[in-house]
C-alpha cells in the first residue's frame, strides 16, 4: 500500500521536461486601437478583463479616478464597459469604497459583474446594469490607526471563515457555487455557496500535493473541475468541488532563443526561468477541451494546453509591440480563437484572433 502510494503521487506531481521538442507558434492577429477611450482617458495597469453573454467587453483598470493621495496609497482601480466593437459604453461604481487596488474580474452566468480587490481584500458582485448585490470580505476602517498594508510574516497567520488576505480572483461551477482564491497570503481557495453562504475553504502555503504559493488565477471546466494557478509553484493543481486534489501539471516551455524581457533584466539561462510556464491568468472558453495561461512579464507568451496538460502551441512572446506581451494578468475566452489579454507591465487589452 505504501509503495502505492508513493507512486500515486509521483504520477500526480510529474512534470513535463523543458527538453521536449519545441510547441508551435500559434498565428495571432492582435486587433489595433480596439477600444475607444473617452478623450483623455487612459488605461492604467490592465489586471483582468472579462466578456458578457452579449459581447460586452469589461476591462478592470489599475487607474485613479479620483486625483490626488501618495503613491503607496493611491485609488487604482475602475471598471470599464465597451460594446462588442470597442466602443466605450460607461464605467461603473466610479470611487466604490470597495475597491482600492484592481486585481480580478469574472462575469457570472446570469451576467453578473464580479470584481475582486487585492488592495482592500474585498469581493464584490454586482448586477448586469452595474449596482452592488453582494459584498464578501472586508478592509479596515480609514478611520482605524490599523487602517495599513497587511503585514506578512513567516508563517502567515491563520486564515478566518469569510476574510480575505490579497484575494486574486474568483470563478463558479455549473450549481452557481462561488470559488475565491485568496491568494497572495492566506493561500487557499474559499468556497461559498449560490447563496452566497460560506461553505469550506481548502489549501495552505507550501510547494508540497494541494498545497499553494500565490494561487493567483481560477477556472472552471465543464465538468466543474477547478484549476488552480499556482503561480509561485509553477503549476495548476485541478480539485473537485470539494477541495480534493485530482491531478498537478506544468505548462512549462522552451523559451525562443533571442527573447527578451520588457521590464528588468533578461535571464541568461532561458533553460531555467522561474516564470516559464507560471500561470499569471487562467481561461477555458466555454464548453472547451483546452485552457489557456498567461505569463507574467518574462518569457510572458500566453500557452494553450488541453485540460490533462499537454501544451498545444504558444501565443506570441515578451514585448512591447501587438501580437506581444508582458504581465497577462488577465484572460477572457469568448471563444477557443478569440482572446482579450489584459497585461500590467504594458497597461492595456488585447483582442487577439487566433490562427489555425
Amino acid at each position: 500500500m505504501y509503495k502505492l502510494a508513493i507512486a500515486l503521487i509521483t504520477l500526480i506531481v510529474a512534470m513535463p521536461s523543458l527538453n521536449a521538442q519545441t510547441v508551435p507558434q500559434i498565428p495571432v492577429q492582435s486587433v489595433p486601437n480596439f477600444f475607444s477611450l473617452p478623450s483623455g482617458v487612459n488605461f492604467g495597469e490592465v489586471p483582468a478583463v472579462a466578456v458578457n453573454s452579449s459581447g460586452h467587453v469589461f476591462v478592470y483598470s489599475r487607474s485613479n479616478p479620483t486625483g490626488g493621495g501618495p503613491a503607496y496609497g493611491i485609488h487604482a482601480a475602475q471598471l470599464f464597459e465597451f460594446s462588442p466593437t470597442g466602443d466605450f459604453i460607461r464605467e461603473h461604481g466610479r470611487g466604490l469604497y470597495s475597491w482600492s487596488f484592481a486585481h480580478g474580474l469574472r462575469i457570472d452566468a446570469n451576467d453578473n459583474i464580479w470584481t475582486v480587490d487585492k488592495g482592500s481584500n474585498m469581493v464584490v458582485r454586482m448586477d448586469p446594469e452595474g449596482r452592488v448585490v453582494w459584498v464578501f470580505g472586508r478592509k479596515a476602517e480609514s478611520s482605524s490607526e490599523r487602517a495599513r498594508p497587511i503585514e506578512r510574516q513567516n508563517p502567515p497567520a491563520p486564515p478566518q471563515d469569510g476574510r480575505f488576505r490579497e484575494p486574486t480572483d474568483v470563478a463558479f461551477d455549473s450549481q452557481g457555487n462561488i470559488y475565491i482564491t485568496d491568494g497572495y497570503i492566506n493561500s487557499r481557495v474559499a468556497k461559498y455557496d449560490s447563496n452566497g453562504d460560506w461553505v469550506m475553504s481548502w489549501g495552505e502555503p507550501g510547494s508540497g500535493p494541494g498545497q499553494l504559493r500565490t494561487p493567483h488565477s481560477i477556472a472552471i471546466d465543464k465538468d466543474d473541475n477547478i484549476y488552480v494557478g499556482d503561480r509561485s509553484n509553477a503549476r495548476i493543481q485541478v480539485f473537485d468541488t470539494e477541495g480534493k486534489l485530482l491531478r498537478i501539471f506544468s505548462v512549462a516551455t522552451p523559451i525562443a532563443p533571442g527573447s527578451k524581457a520588457v521590464n528588468g533584466p533578461t535571464p541568461t539561462d532561458l533553460t531555467n526561468v522561474a516564470g516559464n510556464g507560471a500561470p499569471n491568468s487562467l481561461c477555458i472558453p466555454p464548453g472547451s477541451d483546452v485552457i489557456y495561461v498567461g505569463e507574467g512579464t518574462f518569457p510572458g507568451r500566453i500557452i494553450k494546453a488541453t485540460l490533462q496538460g499537454e501544451v498545444l502551441g504558444v501565443i506570441g512572446n515578451a514585448g512591447r509591440m501587438l501580437g506581444e506581451f508582458s504581465g497577462v494578468h488577465g484572460l477572457a475566452c469568448p471563444s477557443e480563437d478569440v482572446l482579450f489579454a489584459a497585461e500590467t507591465s504594458n497597461s492595456r487589452v488585447q483582442k487577439l484572433i487566433l490562427g489555425n
